[in-house]
């Protein structure tokens, strides 16, 4: 089958960084079932796991953990799925991944794919749908059916495809959002998902928020610089509030201000469930399904911006470079082999 691979961790201006290879179609067993990829979504994840750092491939790494097809075999533990059914998922990111024309994954977390989509829209949807959802309600634990209503939830990075969707459902739980953007056309787009405030992360964000009548914020969701936004954020979080990063941070971070505050901090991985094979896995394969309802329903929408064709080393390396440019909205999608 065909895929896009690397065997060295290279700058992606680098001609072997990324590169189009012929492998052997893989067979499903127990609860994996073989899934034959329609469309992909490149993420961060992708780029820095393929960014520059010591060690060699072989086989040759595949990468990509975004992904939407169609179900051609089934493992012969699998119960959740059946031949031709089409689903969308983001995969484990301790085995091969979606940049391949055929890929195996386990069954607790893959979702069946938005009846209303098509395969391109719905592969912009799980990394960042997993990572927003588990987020707000698994990490901070916003109660998703309206209970914290009212409360106030500052999104760092509203504008990128997890905050894109973090905003959505964050407007579904009752919240009052305020995302950050700092460009004319980023500031739109987190409106249009329904942001109610805007403030410029490039600026002091706290004193922007006492402008618009906030002394503090309940939550505060890190989608973006975990150490450049640290100290602003220990300052904006309420006392006995929750913050959740998904951006690790390189240095030590500051705790006294958020220890005298008796402040929650919790980091979001989605991997993590995938990773450690922990006992409710299956969460993510009802989530995904959550999220399939809710984009059928018309409560939220697919944060697809860009589509690349066909898939293959060429293009990857066009989203990879777009990504690393650090300018980009919403979600980057590759269709077809």
């Amino acid at each position: 089958m065909k895929a896009i691979g690397l065997t060295h961790y290279l700058p992606i201006s680098d001609l072997n960084s990324l590169f189009d290879i012929e492998v052997e179609k893989p067979v499903p067993s127990k609860r994996d079932i073989l899934v034959a990829i329609k469309a992909i979504s490149v993420n961060p994840v992708d780029t820095k796991v393929r960014s520059p750092k010591a060690g060699e491939e072989n086989p040759a790494k595949i990468l990509g953990w975004d992904a939407s097809g169609i179900v051609e075999e089934i493992g012969d533990e699998v119960t959740l799925f059946s031949k031709g059914d089409e689903v969308f998922y983001a995969g484990d990111i301790t085995r091969q991944g979606s940049n391949a024309e055929y890929q195996i994954v386990d069954e607790r977390i893959v979702g069946l794919k938005p009846k209303s989509l098509s395969f391109e829209q719905a592969a912009a949807l799980p990394l960042t749908s997993i990572t927003a959802y588990e987020s707000l309600f698994d990490r901070l634990r916003i109660d998703f059916n309206g209970a914290d209503k009212g409360k106030t939830i500052l999104i760092i990075g509203g504008a990128g495809g997890v905050g894109s969707i973090a905003i959505q459902l964050a407007k579904l739980a009752g919240l009052n959002v305020i995302a950050t953007a700092s460009r004319a056309k980023t500031i739109e787009w987190v409106k249009q998902f329904g942001a109610d405030e805007v403030v410029n992360h490039r600026q002091k964000m706290q004193s922007q928020i006492a402008k618009l009548g906030y002394d503090f914020v309940d939550y505060i969701a890190i989608f973006n610089d975990t150490d450049g936004h640290w100290l602003d954020v220990v300052q904006m979080i309420k006392p006995q509030g929750s913050i959740v990063s998904i951006v690790e941070s390189k240095k030590p971070l500051e705790m006294s201000l958020i220890r005298s505050k008796s402040v929650t901090l919790i980091w979001e991985l989605m991997f993590t469930r995938a990773m450690f094979e922990t006992d409710d896995m299956i969460k993510q394969h009802l989530l995904l399904n959550q999220i399939a309802k809710l984009i059928d329903a018309g409560k939220i929408r697919t944060t697809l911006e860009t589509i690349l064709s066909p898939i293959n080393a060429t293009n990857i390396k066009k989203a990879h470079v777009m990504l690393e440019a650090g300018n980009t909205k919403g979600k980057i999608v590759i269709s077809g082999f």
